[in-house]
């Protein structure tokens, strides 16, 4: 039977040329070029979060940081905050945006026109079309990140071709054999890199970890052997692979357009939870939003 989050993961070029479409459209509340900006969001959003401030940054439009809602400085002084939030309920996002009510305009993406986030952000950008009934978060993330790309002036139609040949390709070779996994990024793939490894652990309990990668050879590098595959995103660092090779792990780094390689990533979660009988569709220990309860007065 196709699990949700398998839909959900081949859904995933349709909804980036629908986002790519909408980003050719005014959408008041995002970020102005010269404004000084903060991105929030939890789990997945925080990821893309991260890579969304590296790449705005880096096409110098504006000082752009990136914090998990519940870690956002509040003495640091921003034009604007934009909160990233699939469902809209999640506490700590709506928390901080109450917050920071009057004080500094906000802007929210959301999946759920029906939820609080809509009156709690000044303005709110509402994704529905790639809203998912997995926990695990896929094709809504994504597309976020390509609306905010195609925003930022990128042209999307290379990740959106690349994107329908990370479906239709094979995994690379061996690569379910392995048992330890470890995703690197540099700039804003570091946010893509964490994200992958946020999926290999929710959808099939996979060890796995991420890291920039000319961090990775400062320590992470000793646990790798035959076990490992080490995967990274976009261009690595000179000499790389010739060192993860040497430790017997299997080095992938797929001819993609990084977000395209992401959906690989959740593919081989996918193909992992199969094979380890794990329904994907509902992970260990996780909900689709963390709703937290008020503390006993």
């Amino acid at each position: 039977m196709t699990t949700h989050v398998e839909t959900e993961i081949a859904d995933q070029p349709d909804c980036w040329q629908r986002a790519a479409e909408l980003a050719s459209t005014p959408l008041p509340g995002l970020p102005e070029p010269g404004e000084r900006v903060a991105v929030v969001g939890c789990g997945t959003s925080l990821f893309i979060a991260q890579a969304y401030a590296s790449l705005r940054e880096g096409a110098g439009l504006g000082e752009t940081d990136a914090f998990a809602a519940s870690e956002m400085p509040s003495h640091r002084r921003y034009d604007r905050v934009l909160a990233l939030t699939r469902s809209g309920t999640t506490t700590e996002v709506l928390d901080l945006l109450g917050e920071l009510h009057g004080a500094v305009p906000t802007t929210a993406i959301t999946a759920d026109a029906t939820t609080p986030v809509m009156t709690a952000a000044d303005e709110v950008i509402v994704l529905d079309f790639a809203d998912e009934r997995s926990v695990v978060q896929t094709r809504f993330a994504t597309t976020t990140l390509t609306l905010l790309r195609a925003h930022l002036g990128q042209d999307p139609s290379k990740a959106i071709a690349d994107a329908r040949r990370a479906l239709a390709d094979a995994l690379p070779a061996g690569l379910t054999d392995r048992t330890q996994f470890t995703f690197l990024g540099t700039g804003w793939t570091v946010g893509l890199a964490a994200e992958a490894a946020l999926k290999m652990r929710e959808a099939s309990l996979s060890w796995t970890e991420s890291y920039p990668a000319k961090e990775y050879r400062h320590g992470p590098i000793a646990i790798t052997d035959e076990r490992s595959a080490v995967w990274m995103f976009g261009p690595a660092p000179e000499g790389l692979e010739e060192q993860v090779t040497a430790t017997g792990g299997l080095w992938v780094q797929p001819d993609l357009d990084p977000l395209a390689s992401l959906i690989m990533a959740q593919r081989l979660a996918l193909a992992l939870a199969t094979a380890r009988g794990l329904d994907p569709d509902v992970p260990r220990h996780l909900s689709r939003s963390v709703i937290l309860r008020p503390a006993a007065g």
